[in-house]
């Protein structure tokens, strides 16, 4: 017989709510559109004089892997905070290519939607993790 610690019982994750559930995914594919956004200005040569326009491809690629990590922690609290940022960030980007505005229109106002509206849809969601139980004490005929 072996003496074989049996392990500890996994707690089970929280549920998750429709913020924590909605905004990784658009800052996944948002990410996946910054690089191509840091392409784009690397394509058109629109740094200004003085930067190599290799670093429009940096940059994309570092907000895009900002994005993904944020993406990846977004049940901590500074997480929505940070992912306002990442969407100035994008914004600023459109000085260099204008078009680069239509990206912040959609992806800012999908990630406004999943922060805003996701946070007013979980304040209406029950916190009880049965809803359809309205009453905890048993009851018989006879009461």
């Amino acid at each position: 017989m072996s003496d074989a610690v049996a392990p500890e019982p996994r707690h089970a994750r929280p549920p998750r709510t429709l913020v924590q559930k909605l905004a990784p995914v658009v800052l996944g594919f948002e990410a996946i559109v910054v690089i191509l956004a840091g392409l784009t200005i690397y394509g058109l040569k629109t740094l200004p004089d003085g930067i190599p326009q290799w670093w429009a491809i940096i940059g994309g690629l570092v907000v895009a892997v900002v994005m993904v990590a944020v993406a990846g922690m977004i049940t901590k609290p500074w997480a929505i905070p940070v992912g306002w940022a990442l969407q100035a960030v994008v914004a600023l980007s459109a000085i260099f290519v204008p078009t680069i505005l239509f990206v912040v229109l959609v992806f800012g106002g999908m990630w406004a939607y999943a922060t805003i509206m996701g946070a007013r849809l979980d304040a209406r969601r029950p916190t009880d993790a049965n809803p359809n139980l309205e009453e905890t004490e048993p009851h018989t005929e006879s009461d």
